[in-house]
Order: structure tokens, then sequence, then C-alpha cells
């Protein structure tokens, strides 16, 4: 397939078609979702002592929703936006939004329970406005946190990775693996500065970025190869595109990154040396477009070998010729941006679609592993999935 920008600058009647239906449906998930929210506000003026409480809180939800609707269009592609007006505007309106999402089902649960037992003692029905607020207020707070705070601290783990069929001259190699940086307006290029400094604190022997470096569109294509120029190692950057990166102009990204320093490996690997023994590092490219060729990544393999691999979608483990490699970096899920502390790898938001939400797996002599990454898409809001430089440590058997 052509590398040519998705984004086309010429808007054809269907894509445009597509663009209302998006509108739409966006459109129709706010109102939906803002529904206990306008129940709150509206117990919330009744108790202020304001006449048409209910009218004015469904006039609230509603304004908030074309908000979030205009927005979501503004954004797509992501252009570059004035700083404050991001963080006075847009940021609020994404905290709002998540926080009647937040709200709308346990509220919708409280709501039917509480009519329920009205109706089965023959009391007058009246929704629990007051719950309803509690909710919203609650969904206000975690937004907020998951928005302000949470995606912005950043931890760094070290993982030792157990290879069983290692050469021993490997033992102790150290791969600093990011992922899924989303450089753009919500994820400006200070914060991937910032990830790059402290990444190469701990003098990695060499680095992996594993796709998705911008969100979409090319207004910041030159800050990403930037947070990628500033990682270096001594035995190479290796990078491979995601879905993300094929949004835009994947053939100006894949320049500025070389230009940067980069290897940029697309269906194809290289050998590299460390302390005499020999490994393979290969990537496929994004399986989200079909472009992903796993054989010939792996065909230029001179002979048996460490294999290396880095893959955005983790989903890639399950091609049969995984099991010639022995690890496999990935990232792509976000570990859903939002998991249960403590049991992120069990219960997050992703595992609704993988089986490779985070951390490691491994089958036979392969290894697996996936990152949390360190952007995010959709809602700027990260809740018990914490950003994440990793450092994988490869040891034998």
């Amino acid at each position: 397939m052509p590398d040519s920008p998705i984004l086309p600058t010429h808007v054809s009647p269907r894509l445009l078609a597509r663009r209302k239906a998006f509108t739409r449906l966006i459109a129709a998930i706010a109102l939906t979702v803002h529904l206990p929210a306008a129940l709150g506000a509206a117990g919330l003026l009744r108790a202020l002592g304001m006449a048409h409480a209910m009218a004015l809180g469904s006039a609230w939800a509603a304004a908030m929703s074309a908000l979030f609707v205009m927005q979501a269009r503004r954004s797509l592609p992501d252009h570059r936006r004035s700083p404050v007006a991001v963080a006075l505007v847009e940021i609020p309106i994404w905290i709002e939004t998540c926080a009647a999402l937040f709200a709308f089902l346990p509220s919708v649960l409280a709501t039917a329970a509480v009519l329920g037992f009205q109706l089965a003692c023959r009391a007058p029905l009246r929704a629990p406005l007051t719950l309803c607020l509690a909710t919203y207020v609650v969904g206000l707070v975690l937004a907020a946190y998951g928005t302000l705070v949470r995606r912005r601290r950043v931890r760094v783990v070290r993982r030792h990775v157990r290879l069983s069929s290692l050469d021993p001259r490997l033992d102790g190699l150290c791969i600093a693996h990011l992922s899924d940086l989303h450089i753009g307006t919500l994820t400006p290029k200070a914060w991937g500065l910032a990830w790059a400094r402290e990444t190469m604190r701990h003098a990695p022997d060499c680095v992996f970025v594993t796709g998705d470096l911008i969100t979409t569109g090319c207004d910041f294509l030159d800050d990403a190869a930037q947070v990628v120029g500033a990682l270096h190692a001594p035995l190479g950057v290796f990078v491979s595109m995601g879905n993300h990166d094929h949004m835009g102009d994947v053939r100006a990204l894949h320049a500025k990154l070389a230009h940067a320093g980069a290897r940029i490996l697309r269906n194809e690997g290289v050998v590299v040396e460390h302390r005499g023994a020999q490994l393979w590092i290969a990537a496929v490219d994004d399986t989200w477009t079909n472009r992903a060729d796993l054989e010939r990544a792996l065909a230029g393999r001179p002979h048996p070998m460490t294999t290396l691999l880095l893959s955005h979608d983790p989903g890639v483990f399950d091609h049969p010729a995984c099991v010639t490699v022995d690890l496999v970096a990935s990232g792509h899920t976000h570990a859903g941006q939002i998991a249960v502390p403590f049991a992120v790898h069990a219960a997050n938001l992703s595992r609704i679609t993988t089986a490779y939400s985070a951390g490691i797996y491994r089958r036979g002599r392969s290894t697996l592993y996936v990152s949390p990454g360190l952007g995010t898409t959709g809602p700027p809001l990260r809740i018990g999935a914490a950003p994440e430089i990793t450092l994988l440590v490869l040891r034998g058997p």
C-alpha cells in the first residue's frame, strides 16, 4: 500500500458524509451520558430555590454536550492550538465530559433501583436527584485527578526478562522501551523531552520506540522527531510504526525520524553486535492498515540467533512465525488508560478488546511485553494505568 497521507487536503463527499455521521454519533453519546448530570444539576438548582430547575439543568447538559462535540470535531486532525485555550477551555471540557461518563452507569443503576423500590411500595415516583449529583461530583474529582495528575506522573519500571535461548554474552542487555508517545496538543513536546531525559538517565544499551509517536495530522511531526532524537544508546534507537503514525504523512515522519538519528524498521530487521554476540532486531509495520509482514521482517536472519521484535500491536504475538522470536516489545493498549489500581494487568479497559493488555506474556520460547505507554488518545486521562518507561533487562535461563 502507498505511504501517502490518509488525511486528504480535498474533502470528498464520502468523507464529508462520514464526518457528519461521526458528529451525530458523538452528539448522541454526549447527550446520553449527560442525562444523569442534568438531573443532578436540576437537584442542585432546586435546592438553591431556583425556578425551572429541570429546564435549566437540561439546558446546561445540552450546552456541555454541544461544546464537547465542537471540540471533538475541531481536534480531528490534531492542529496546533493556543496552550492557553487548551488549558482553560479544552481540558475543562474533557474533565466535565469524563465526569458525566463516569457518573452515567452508577446513576442509571441507582435510579432504576430507587424507582423500582418506589413502584413496589406504591410511593410517588421521584428521581434520586441528590444521588445523581453525588456521582457526578465524584466523577469530576476522578476525571480531574486522571487528567491533571495521574497522566503526568511517569514511572520507570525495570523488568528482568528471562529468555530460554539467550546467548550468554547478551545477559544483562538493557533495552529502554517507550511506546505511544502521542505527541500533540494534549501531550506537548516538552513532556516527551522530559521522558527522553529520564530514559537517558538510566543509560540503556538500546532504545525501542513501538509506535504511535503522534495522534493525527501533520502538525507535530517535527516535535515527535525531536523527542526521538533526544534518545540515544550504544546499540541504537529503533522505531516501529503504529496505526496513528499513518493518520498523517508517514513518509515525512519516517524521514524526520531518520534525520534525528533513529533506525525505523518497517517489515525488516538488522544484525546488531553486543559483546561479541549477534542478535536480530526487527519490526513490523502497522497491522491496522494491513501493512504488517512478519515473515518479511524475519526473512533476513542469516542464521538462528536471539531475535527481538518491535510491533506496535501486541496481536502479532499470535502469528505462527512468532515461535522463533525471543522477545516481542509492543504497546497500543495504553493498559486501557483506566484500570483498577494494583491490578492493572487483570482489570483494565483494554481487556475488553485484547488478551494482551499490559505486562508480560509467554508462549514457548517467546515472551511478549506490552507497555502501558506514555501518552493518551481520546480522553486525556489515566486512572490506575500509569504512564511508563520500561527498562527490559535480558536474562538467560
